[in-house]
This record gives structure tokens, C-alpha cells and sequence, in this order.
């Protein structure tokens, strides 16, 4: 990731309108800003959340609140709680998440 053009800004993330997500189950909330070809987002997933696809995107993700089930494509589970964090590249393993008591998360792609 080159980060170029992007002045420097401070966002209260509380500002930022969120767009909603349905999962199979439950709904995830992004609150995003699109800087050049980065894209930032504080995410919230609902208690009870199951993405409805396996994402093949890179992410760098944080878990600030909660505690957020990674499940790769093949068959590995990671369970990540506050101050943990993983990274992933573009098209590296496929990966979904799911919570049971819902996640707050940081997440860079």
C-alpha cells in the first residue's frame, strides 16, 4: 500500500453517516471515507452477525470492541478480541466473519 495524496485530517467518526450491510444473519454498519485508492473504515457488526460471502480482499482489521470470529476458506478459525488485529493481502485466503456478541472494528483496505 503507497499512501500518497491524502492530506492530513482528523475524522469523528461519529460524523460519518453509516451504510448498512445484511449478513445472512445479522447487520454490519460502515461508517467509511474513501482516501485516493484506500479505503477506512470503523465497522459494527450486530450480535449474531454471518457474512453473507467470502471476502478476497486484503484488510489490515482491529477489533476495538467485541469479539469477532475469522473463518479462512479452508476450514481454519481465529477468534480476535479488543487490541487484537489480523492483515491479509488481495486474493490471499479467502475469509468471512461472524460475531455472536457483536465487534466494533477498525479496518484499512
Amino acid at each position: 500500500m503507497k499512501m500518497v495524496g491524502i492530506p492530513f485530517e482528523v475524522v469523528d467518526w461519529s460524523a460519518v453517516e453509516a451504510t448498512e450491510h445484511p449478513g445472512v444473519t445479522g447487520v454490519a454498519r460502515w461508517h467509511t471515507r474513501q482516501l485516493g485508492d484506500i479505503r477506512v473504515r470503523l465497522v459494527e457488526y450486530s450480535p449474531g452477525y454471518l457474512a453473507d460471502h467470502w471476502c478476497s480482499k486484503g484488510h489490515i482489521l482491529l477489533v476495538l470492541e467485541g469479539e469477532l470470529d475469522t473463518e479462512l476458506a479452508d476450514g481454519r478459525t481465529f477468534t480476535l478480541r479488543p487490541g487484537m488485529s489480523y492483515q491479509v493481502a488481495d486474493g490471499a485466503e479467502p475469509h468471512r466473519s461472524t460475531t455472536r456478541t457483536g465487534a466494533r472494528l477498525f479496518i484499512v483496505d
